[in-house]
Formats: C-alpha cells, sequence, structure tokens
C-alpha cells in the first residue's frame, strides 16, 4: 500500500528516490517524503499531497547525499500531514515503514515516560525511537534493529538510515513486501519491483524475518536468528515502458485495452487441446487427491472476492468439487472448519494483500493444501503456497483492478478444468470442448471494446446520478457486484450489485426515474434469462432507467431496455469474462467526464498490506 525506497551509490539520492517513489504512485498514498545524508548530517524533506510538493521543495532545497530513503504514506495512524509523513527521524535516526505496530501506544507511553518526545500521531515513529534507544545503550546499528523488531507487536517492511553510520542501509521485514536490487557500484531496497526498474532488473525478495545490510559494494542477508543466508536473485523481464500509459489518458484504461493479450498470456502454454487437459507449472495434485477432495475454499478480497464467486460456479459445474467462496478478512476469524482434503485457493492481484495471505496461512495451518492464484512472482503468497498460478497479466498500475480481474476469472476457468479432468467428470472431448471456447475469448474481448463510444455516450447519460443498481444472476451475480464495485471506487457514484432475485427484498424500494439500473442479461442459461428479463420488467414498471448488457443479436431486450451493449456469444460460464468489460468501460467514462482522479481515487490502494 504505502511505497518505499532506499539508495546507496555514487548518484545523489535525492533524485533517485523521487523517481523511485513516483513509479510507486500506482499504491495510493496521501503525503511523500525522503531522508538524504552527507557529511553525516541527515536532511529530511515531507510533503502532504502529491509527488509535485516534494519534488517542489527537492528542487528548491537541493538536498545532498549519496545515500537515502524515501516514501509514500496512505494514512492509518494519524491525518495526512508534513508531521504525519515518513521518514521519521529522531536524533539522528530516520526510519521509513510500512505496517501496523499493534502495541505502539504501550511504546509510545514507555518511551515518553523516559523522556522521548514525538513529534507525529503516527505508530510508525516508534521504530526511531526504539532504534535510538538501543544504540544509546552501547548497542550496533543491526543489533539495534533487531531489538527494536522483538519489541513491536505487528507488521513491518522497516528501512533506516542513522547519522552515525552514514555508508549503510539497514532494512527487514515481517509480513510486509520488500525487495532488494542489485546493481554495479549501487545497491537499492523497494516495497515493490517498478520501484527498481530504471536501475536494475536484479532482484531478491525478502523473506520474512530477513535483514539486509545495503551498502554501495553489495547486500549481506541474514534471518532472524542472525545466520547468514542466500535468497535467489529474480531477473525480472518487464521494463519500466510496460507500465507507460502508451498514448491513453490513463492506465485503468490502458489496461482495460490490453486484457485480450492479457488473457491470451493467461492462457499460453497451458492449454493441450490434443489431450483434452490443462497443464500447469509447479502442479503437485495427483488424480487421487482430486478425487478425494472434500472442498475447495476461494480465499479473496474486493474484486478478486467476485472473481472467485464467479470460479465457484466453474469448479462445481465442471469438477463438481463443492466449492466455499470467503472474505479472507473473515475467514481465519471464524475458526473455520478446514481438513487434509480440501484446496485453498487465495486469490490477489499482488499476493501481498494481508487479508488473503494470513487467512492462506491459517488454512494451511489447519492441513489444506494451498494454491494462490496470483499476479506477480516472488510475492509472498508465491513463496508460501504449495502451488501457484500466474495470470501473467503484466503490470497494472491503476489502483482499481481490470485486467487483473478476467485474467482471474480465466485462470480459476482453466483451474475447474484441470480438476475435472482429475476427478473424472469431464472427459477429454468435453475439456477440449470447454478450451475452445476459452481460447476464443481474446477475440470476444477485442470485439466488446468496439462497443466503447457507444458506453461512452450512456456515460454521459447518467454521469450526474447519485445512485446505480447493478443486477446479474447465477455467475452475472459476480459481474453485477465487479460492475458496482468499479463504479463507486472511481467515480464515486454511491452503486450497489445484486443478484437478480434478491431485487424484490429490498432493492426495489430504492427504484425510481433518477435510478439507472444496469442488467447484464445473457441468454444462457435460458432459466436465468427469462428470470433476469422479469427483472427489466419490474425495474420499468417503477420508471427505471435500464441499462442492459445482452448478447448481440437480442431483439427482445431491445425492446425492453432505455440502452442497450452488445457483446458477443459465448457459453454461460465465460460470459462473465465477456459481460464485464463494458462495466469497465463505463464506470471509466464516467469517471473521467466527473474529472475524478480515474488511476489513483481518493483512500484506496493498489495493495491492501494492512488489516
Amino acid at each position: 500500500m504505502c511505497g518505499i525506497v532506499g539508495y546507496v551509490g555514487e548518484k545523489q539520492a535525492a533524485q533517485v528516490l523521487v523517481g523511485g517513489l513516483k513509479r510507486l504512485e500506482y499504491r495510493g498514498y496521501d503525503s511523500a517524503g525522503i531522508a538524504v545524508i552527507e557529511g553525516g548530517v541527515l536532511t529530511v524533506l515531507r510533503a502532504t499531497g502529491k509527488l509535485k510538493h516534494l519534488e517542489g521543495k527537492v528542487a528548491s532545497e537541493q538536498p545532498k547525499g549519496t545515500i537515502g530513503i524515501g516514501h509514500t504514506r496512505w494514512a492509518t495512524h494519524g491525518r495526512p500531514s508534513d508531521d504525519n509523513a515518513h521518514p521519521h527521524t529522531f536524533e539522528g535516526v530516520s526510519v521509513v515503514h510500512n505496517g501496523i505496530i499493534e502495541n505502539h501506544l504501550a511504546l509510545k507511553a514507555e518511551l515518553k515516560g523516559k523522556g522521548h518526545v514525538f513529534s507525529s500521531e503516527t505508530d510508525s515513529e516508534v521504530f526511531a525511537h526504539l532504534i535510538r534507544q538501543e544504540l544509546k545503550a552501547g548497542n550496533e546499528l543491526v543489533a539495534s534493529v533487531r531489538a527494536a523488531t522483538r519489541r513491536v507487536k505487528g507488521t513491518y517492511a522497516l528501512v533506516v538510515v542513522t547519522e552515525a553510520d552514514p555508508s549503510r542501509i539497514v532494512c527487514t521485514r515481517e509480513a510486509q513486501p520488500m525487495v532488494l536490487g542489485l546493481s554495479q557500484g549501487q545497491n537499492f531496497v523497494a516495497s515493490d519491483v517498478p520501484a527498481l526498474l530504471d536501475h536494475t532488473r536484479d532482484v531478491i525478495f525478502m523473506e520474512d524475518g530477513d535483514l539486509a545490510v545495503v551498502t554501495r559494494e553489495g547486500i549481506a542477508l541474514t534471518d532472524r536468528s542472525g545466520t547468514a543466508v542466500t535468497r535467489k536473485v529474480t531477473r525480472i523481464d518487464w521494463t519500466p515502458g510496460m507500465a507507460e500509459k502508451g498514448g491513453h489518458k490513463h492506465f485503468m484504461h490502458k489496461e482495460i485495452a490490453e486484457q485480450p493479450r492479457a488473457i491470451a498470456d493467461t492462457l499460453r502454454g497451458r492449454i493441450l487441446r490434443s489431450e483434452g487437459d490443462v497443464h500447469f507449472d509447479g502442479w503437485n495434485l495427483s488424480e487421487a487427491q482430486v478425487k478425494s477432495m472434500e472442498r475447495v475454499w476461494i480465499l479473496a478480497c474486493g474484486t478478486s472476492f467476485h472473481s472467485g464467486l464467479a470460479g465457484k460456479w466453474m469448479i462445481e459445474s465442471l469438477a463438481r468439487i463443492p466449492v466455499e467462496v470467503e472474505l479472507a478478512s473473515e475467514f481465519r476469524y471464524r475458526d473455520p472448519i478446514v481438513s487434509k482434503q480440501q484446496l485453498a485457493v487465495a486469490i490477489s492481484q499482488s499476493g501481498e494483500t494481508l487479508d488473503t495471505l494470513a487467512a492462506m496461512r491459517e488454512a494451511k495451518a489447519r492441513g489444506a493444501t494451498t494454491m494462490t492464484l496470483c499476479n506477480v512472482i516472488g510475492s509472498a503468497m508465491t513463496r508460501e503456497a504449495d502451488f501457484t498460478v500466474l495470470t501473467n497479466a503484466g503490470p497494472e498500475i491503476g489502483v482499481a483492478s481490470t485486467k487483473a480481474f478476467t485474467t482471474q476469472l480465466a485462470g480459476l476457468y482453466l483451474l475447474a478444468i484441470k480438476l475435472g479432468r482429475l476427478k473424472g467428470t469431464l472427459d477429454a472431448k468435453a475439456a477440449q470442448a470447454h478450451l475452445e471456447k476459452l481460447s476464443e475469448v481474446p477475440k470476444l474481448i477485442e470485439e466488446v471494446l468496439h462497443t466503447e463510444a457507444k458506453v461512452k455516450e450512456i456515460a454521459r447519460t447518467y454521469l450526474n446520478a447519485q445512485d446505480f443498481l447493478f443486477l446479474g444472476r447465477g455467475p452475472m451475480q459476480s459481474v453485477a457486484l465487479e460492475g458496482a464495485l468499479k463504479l463507486k471506487e472511481i467515480s464515486y457514484i454511491h452503486a450497489e450489485g445484486y443478484a437478480g432475485g434478491e431485487m424484490k427484498h429490498g432493492p426495489i424500494a430504492l427504484i425510481d426515474e433518477k435510478m439507472p439500473v444496469v442488467v447484464v442479461a445473457p441468454s444462457e442459461p435460458h432459466v436465468h434469462y427469462e428470470k433476469i428479463i422479469g427483472n427489466i420488467e419490474e425495474v420499468r414498471a417503477r420508471g427505471g432507467q435500464v441499462i442492459a448488457v445482452v448478447e448481440a443479436g437480442d431483439a427482445h431486450v431491445h425492446g425492453l431496455a432505455n440502452h442497450v451493449i452488445e457483446i458477443p456469444k459465448t457459453s454461460a460460464l465465460i460470459a462473465p469474462i465477456v459481460a464485464t468489460v463494458p462495466l469497465q468501460l463505463l464506470a471509466y467514462h464516467v469517471a473521467d467526464l466527473r474529472g475524478t482522479d480515474v488511476d489513483q481515487p481518493r483512500n484506496l490502494a493498489k495493495s491492501v498490506t494492512v488489516e
């Protein structure tokens, strides 16, 4: 969620740090700051708001130093302000921190009792005081950082520099992402890979409990016990240019347009047409294990939770294994009944979503086999799950997820076919038919993208609406929920998604002539189509404005709806992937016409690494 960058080398650190923080703006933030050291003296600059405010201070004050740390903060403890922005500094110790210190109030009280004066409302400042206390007691820097983390209850990605030791950065992590960057004569630390790609593609993903000492000459890693460890160096094969807008007004618009390519990359190398099967690297479930599987848990939050709801339909339909879709934030707090004969699938774009990671760990501790469906290789979930299915969507910069969602749906469809083949509920011929349909999806989405001009006109009609209702039945319920989430995230219009059958159990009271109602109404399965037509009639009877997403050639709905968006016809389980795209475009254009910050909507962050 917050962004961290650290640098030590031969260049002026301030420019490197600000450049790295720019690459992390997608994570969401409300303030930013840097600390650099020159001649054993710390210079700290901080500013509330966008990075341009910090850049202005850097340009005017021109801080010098070839070692430094930087941070973009998303407020948790304490309002957005210059004082609450990181880095936090106390008597020559400067820190940046992602995470939450759960016992910060008790630690603050203790430290204040010893004469410490705090300058912020944050929990993070506690680290600077704890480390300084250890240094004054005669401990060297690494030992002081370890001692401070032992006092803390919570999570952290912590990076430290000091005036007394101005040649090195010390960093450590616990349940928060941290990556090291390796280069000749200079080295880096960051909370995410994009911050490093202007300088290096060789990175090390730190593990929980790891501590790194970063100098110009190299990086030394130790584990929680202080024993030297070696972690794999990963070569990143995408460049900063892959995260540029490429002529699009916003990253979100670019990422919507990238979905045909992204889904093709999700499918590439995995569809075995001749065998009617699916290949996953690292798959370790045997036929016997799948046949004895009692349940699949899908653990996720937000957009990923919505993909899981569609995944339930896919897996239960094709593999006939019961599926429970759980909000990861609730799963571990309710004593779930989990056994060794169950599979827990954790879904997360970043692979670092704290609630989902914790839920996956809980399921694993209770005996389940764990799998993650994720977009980021080397992330915490990919390291801890028993096996991983990467969505291969490429970097997603816009906070509101688009291509991550549709590639998750494609990945879940592949998973359903794989489980069905092993379970024996799908023979090779049936699986071939499903795989053939799935392989057509990139082309189908290309067709949907051609409806954008029409969708933009619909957006213009309703950009001043106060409320939206989204309806879908069966697997389309997940599309309705996701459509409502996209609209509320980036346009700030109140929107709710419902299963169509639930409309009469409350939401129908809201419908009047001012209420736009988006109805996702593909023709298959026919029983759902008949019922959703009934929902449209109910909306019309109360004066509501109907925006219908239907299959091409559906003349019946054309006669009922105020506006119609056509999508290509496909099967009932694949239709959610295709039907999602016009709702993404609708949300995007409503937000753009309203003038909101599409890529970085207020109060939101890309990777939610706090509870």
